[in-house]
Order: structure tokens, then C-alpha cells, then sequence
């Protein structure tokens, strides 16, 4: 019988040791409305500092599939951020844009669009304890 505390004991602080192991939480970004499979989607986690400026201070890529995709962004300490989106479908790792100025290719922001370049206030969105979901349209 002891035996068998001594175990279920260990089982349970290994499980609560586990749990605390986690720092930050769980960011998931659902991108709908994907035109096609060529090229990449890229996302961007971005603080204020980093917003427009270049990489992001975490930052995804996967193979594009029309329709729908995931991106996770994982351990993310509390904080305000935003997200950019980017489908890359010459797989060139940068927008392209038409003669006039305007973008050829989809993208997105967290906090929906904006005319004009976007911006982190409008895009931004706080982190606190709990893990986020956006779903975010191109």
C-alpha cells in the first residue's frame, strides 16, 4: 500500500513539476481565405519596437494550402503585441508590389485593416495569463 502512495505521490508532483515548466502563453493564428498553394505563408509576432521595421521577435513559415492555416507562436511572455501576415507566393521573402504602390501579394494584421499602411496601434493586442486564438482574413 505504500508502494503504491510512493507512486501515485511521485506520478502527481511529476505532472505539477511539468505544468510549471511552462513560461508565457499560447498565441494560435488561424489565416482564412488562403487564394492558393504556391508559396509560403509567413507571420510575424511583433512589439511595438519591431512593427514595420523588420523581422519579427518571433516569426513563422509554412508551406501555403488554400482555404485555411495555422501558425503558433509559443511562450510568449505577457506584454502588448501585434501580428503581420504575408503570403508569399514567389517565395522571395518579402511583399511585392505593383507599379502604383500597392501590394501584390495577401497580407493581414491582428486587429483588422487599416487604410493605408497598417499600424501597431491599430493591430496591437495585450497578452496577459491566458493562451489567444485570432482568426485573421487575408
Amino acid at each position: 500500500m505504500k508502494t503504491i502512495g510512493l507512486i501515485l505521490g511521485l506520478v502527481f508532483s511529476s505532472l505539477v513539476a511539468t505544468a510549471q515548466d511552462k513560461e508565457g502563453v499560447t498565441i494560435t493564428v488561424v489565416i482564412e481565405n488562403v487564394l492558393s498553394n504556391e508559396g509560403t505563408v509567413m507571420g510575424a509576432l511583433h512589439t511595438e519596437q519591431t512593427f514595420m521595421k523588420g523581422p519579427g521577435i518571433m516569426n513563422q513559415q509554412l508551406d501555403a494550402t488554400k482555404g485555411e492555416v495555422t501558425l503558433t507562436f509559443e511562450n510568449v511572455e505577457k506584454g502588448n503585441f501585434a501580428v503581420m501576415l504575408l503570403h508569399d507566393t514567389n517565395q522571395n521573402k518579402r511583399m511585392d508590389f505593383e507599379a502604383n504602390g500597392m501590394p501584390k501579394e495577401n497580407y493581414a494584421t491582428s486587429g483588422g485593416t487599416d487604410f493605408g499602411p497598417p499600424s501597431f496601434a491599430s493591430a496591437k493586442f495585450k497578452v496577459a495569463d491566458e493562451d489567444l486564438e485570432f482568426r485573421i482574413r487575408f
